[in-house]
């Protein structure tokens, strides 16, 4: 295996990935100073994004029904955990969108070389620290009663 998408396995046969790239971010306010560089207050993990690229030959080795898998994650808004071949956890990923470029058309329309880009941003898992909070603070709230 080289990534996990939630259950969808990415591997070199029959849905391959070769190459990923990721950025991320940290977020910052900017605060004017007079005479000085602009101030920095340090916000929070700003967006991380993971882009996974690759091909597949569906006449020779298959592969669409599992980017057809991926394209129902990105329709349902699913949140996915993300790991790659090693164990290394990248956290709860959600799919923003994926591009296919179908070459050498065969009869049916589908490619005999089909490229494919999945983009992932990190999302918090279901459940997660918003819901969390919410049920801490209604705690507090039911104590003072």
């Amino acid at each position: 295996m080289l990534y996990s998408i939630g259950s969808l396995t990415l591997d070199t046969r029959p849905f391959s990935v070769d190459d990923v790239a990721r950025s991320a971010a940290a977020d910052f306010a900017t605060k004017p100073l007079m005479g000085s560089l602009p101030g920095r207050e340090f916000m929070g993990e700003g967006d991380d994004k993971i882009t996974l690229s690759g091909q597949l030959l569906p006449f020779k080795t298959g592969g669409l029904t599992e980017l057809e898998v991926a394209h129902g994650f990105r329709r349902s808004g699913q949140r996915l955990p993300v790991m790659r071949g090693d164990g290394k956890m990248f956290g709860w990923f959600a799919i923003e969108s994926i591009q296919e470029n179908h070459s050498d058309l065969m009869r049916d329309g589908v490619g005999f070389v089909v490229k494919h880009t999945i983009s992932l941003v990190k999302v918090g898992p279901e459940g997660g620290s918003p819901n969390i909070i919410g049920s801490i603070l209604s705690l507090f709230g039911a104590m003072g009663r």
